[in-house]
């Protein structure tokens, strides 16, 4: 009887303590709102796929295209970055979600991508006779694990969110059947990512199996003391999941995939990769080495400064090499400078291993200005693409006489990719770049870059001198009225562009701070 009374009294106490540590996470849905609403409107389109008919399917395009403006609106209100959700019950620190001002800044760069994307679409899936709904389905799915990615802070959400934004791209590089290229570009593609995410998962593994948690600042702490015995398996994991990441951002020696896919894949597709693609690789690559692994950035840093180098050098040497005359050149082109400026990326976050992970700054910076002008140049070689479909560089020979605006803004794209004037923010974010190499040590990289720099000048200042040299007799009469979507991309891109390029202080300031709580 004493031990029933007994028990019955400390019931009202032992109730609190069982609430303390339950296991139910609280949903923050204003903060997921970015993610949630690309994919609930994937699912709108594809269920009303099934009841359109044929004449109608154009409506789910400009759904999509409602639907991803929408999900870019919705980051307004989570513009204080103090925001996470799916935290640990027992360790309220350790989030699965977090809408820092890094994650923040990501997905609008992701949204307004796929927005601009999801406006080249509209006229290629109709011409291409592609089918709208799948299409529309997985660019708007792709787009939903991309935005999730930057706000991940546990590697199983991480792996997740990278595999969202990556299979649905694989049908997507696929998506014009019949076409030889365009399968060999999936497959290629699908080749490449299995490998990445193959190798990415067992390092995962190793990393989890030496910390025993997989929430990003808990592996951080415990790195910081692992036991002799797992210090193998932990320093096999690191580097494993870094070769994962280095597959998705086309670093090399893991970049062979790209040019293929980009002529391949639909045009739109193509710049979606340039961008978005990337994006979701550098964040992965940010998010696991300086939030997860500083405990071991005396071997994450040199790895990532060597593969800068080799991964600027390769890819401006090999877009060097792009004969005009080519078909297929000029996306070949934007393909291998697309690698090449994904080792500028890659300079900052080796710096984070040397002098902190405030340099991380200088790579978003850099990423939101090369977002703008590289998502133009591809959505005015759409433009050129159809009347001129074999995508050639000589095809833009006197692009100035026929479409002057067109003309005037890819030459002012790739004076941005080129860091020249009147492309300013390109010139900023490339100094940011060198400055953020030199701060942290890395003069020899530093001097790679410069380099590299002059390298693609060269050809960067070829094509744009091409534009406005007199157009071929064969050329003539040659010119269509442009789609009007195609036409708000390019002029949305170009605004972006000079907009920043006048006030350079509106992106360059992410890389004055750190976008990470403190």
């Amino acid at each position: 009887m004493t031990a029933l009374t007994a028990s019955v009294l400390s019931a009202p106490s032992a109730a609190p303590a069982a609430q303390a540590t339950s296991l139910v996470q609280s949903v923050d849905w204003l903060a997921i709102t970015p993610v949630v609403l690309p994919a609930a409107v994937a699912l709108v389109v594809l269920v009303a796929d099934l009841f359109l008919p044929e004449r109608r399917k154009p409506l789910l395009g400009w759904l999509s295209v409602a639907g991803l403006a929408a999900a870019t609106a919705t980051l307004l209100p989570l513009r204080a970055g103090d925001r996470a959700t799916f935290c640990l019950t027992t360790d309220p620190a350790a989030c699965s979600y977090t809408a820092d001002h890094f994650a923040l800044v990501i997905q609008f760069l992701v949204l307004a991508g796929a927005l601009v994307t999801a406006l080249l679409s509209v006229t290629a899936v109709r011409d291409a006779r592609m089918p709208a709904g799948e299409y529309w389905f997985l660019l708007l799915s792709s787009a939903a694990g991309a935005a999730l990615l930057p706000a991940s802070r546990d590697l199983a959400t991480l792996i997740v969110a990278l595999e969202v934004a990556s299979l649905p791209a694989f049908a997507l590089v696929g998506m014009r059947r019949g076409d030889r290229l365009s399968s060999e570009a999936a497959l290629k593609f699908f080749l490449s990512s299995v490998t990445a995410t193959a190798v990415s998962l067992l390092g995962v593994s190793f990393v989890y199996a030496a910390t025993g948690s997989l929430h990003l600042t808990q592996i951080a702490d415990r790195l910081e003391d692992v036991p002799g015995q797992l210090d193998t398996l932990a320093m096999a994991g690191v580097a494993l999941t870094l070769v994962g990441f280095a597959f998705k951002t086309a670093a090399v020696p893991f970049h062979f995939w790209v040019p293929d896919t980009y002529v391949g894949a639909p045009l739109p597709i193509a710049g979606y990769l340039s961008v978005i693609g990337k994006a979701v690789g550098f964040t992965g690559l940010i998010l696991v080495t300086v939030i997860a692994f500083p405990a071991y950035s005396d071997i994450w840093g040199p790895a990532l400064a060597v593969l800068a180098a080799l991964t600027m050098t390769v890819g401006n040497t090999a877009a060097l090499r792009q004969s005009a005359d080519r078909p297929n050149s000029a996306v070949r082109l934007l393909a291998w400078s697309s690698v090449g400026q994904a080792g500028y990326l890659l300079v900052p976050i080796a710096a984070a291993a040397y002098s902190g992970r405030d340099q991380i700054g200088s790579t978003v910076a850099y990423a939101l200005m090369y977002a703008a002008v590289n998502l133009g140049a591809f959505a005015v070689a759409a433009l050129v693409g159809r009347t001129k479909p074999l995508h050639r560089i000589s095809d833009y020979r006197g692009l100035y006489a026929e479409r002057p605006l067109a003309a005037l803004s890819l030459a002012f794209f790739l004076l941005c990719l080129a860091g020249l004037p009147p492309g300013i923010i390109g010139l900023f974010a490339k100094v940011t770049v060198f400055r953020s190499a030199v701060d942290a040590g890395l003069g020899w990289l530093a001097v790679v870059m410069a380099v590299n720099v002059v390298i693609a000048l060269f050809y960067y200042l070829r094509w744009t001198a091409l534009l406005f040299r007199a157009p071929q007799a064969s050329a003539e009469g040659a010119r269509t009225k442009a789609p009007w979507p195609v036409t708000v991309a390019i002029a949305v891109t170009a605004v972006t562009a000079v907009v920043l390029s006048a006030a350079p202080e509106l992106v360059l300031r992410f890389a004055s701070g750190s976008l990470f709580p403190q």
